[in-house]
């Protein structure tokens, strides 16, 4: 129990910092929009990360020359176009929220929120790399791999259906707009990060 706990503390604290794919369900679950299979998403892919971190593949990562800049640049060049996007609807601005409000189809959705989370090299650096790190001091690193995984599932949904409570601050176009600078700014800092090392 010990060992699932202090996995699902680290698992928390390293999802917890808002990042490109965290912003994405954010603004999703602002417009009820796709939520539960986001959230899915998310939740999942960082159960498969976890599981590999687990099982050794952090080495692989590190052991390919040239595997984290390709992943650095390829993830950057994403979250550019997508933080330019993103000012772009925070400039134009008009936007308000109705309840149900459509936000593109679900496979665009879908799609969106599997490059946020596929194409961010520190998504293999925290969940595979440190996550599989941390867990070899472990003797059972099953439950510190179910800890994390837990950790994931109830952020992520927490995120996408905690939204819901700032819905009335949204209602205004004014507040898609700042909403909008903050996801972009947070973009172009995470991709200017990436580049830079």
């Amino acid at each position: 129990m010990q060992t699932a706990l202090a996995g699902f503390a680290l698992g928390f604290s390293l999802i917890l910092a808002i990042g490109a794919q965290n912003a994405f369900v954010l603004r999703q679950g602002l417009l009820r929009s796709h939520v539960l299979p986001l959230v899915l998403v998310c939740a999942i892919s960082d159960a498969v990360l976890i599981a590999a971190g687990v099982a050794g593949f952090g080495a692989l990562a590190q052991a390919v020359p040239g595997l984290e800049w390709g992943m650095r640049l390829f993830g950057a060049a994403f979250l550019i176009w997508y933080g330019l996007r993103t000012l772009k609807s925070a400039w134009e601005g008009g936007q308000s929220m109705q309840a149900g409000q459509a936000a593109g189809s679900l496979q665009a959705a879908i799609l969106t929120c599997l490059a946020l989370t596929w194409l961010n090299p520190h998504v293999y650096l925290d969940t595979v790399v440190l996550l599989g790190s941390i867990s070899a001091q472990y003797d059972d690193r099953l439950s510190f791999a179910l800890g994390a995984t837990t950790a994931s599932f109830v952020f992520f949904f927490s995120l996408g259906y905690g939204a819901r409570a700032l819905a009335p601050y949204f209602a205004r176009p004014e507040a898609w707009r700042v909403l909008d600078l903050i996801i972009g700014l947070t973009m172009l800092a995470i991709a200017a990060k990436l580049l830079l090392g």
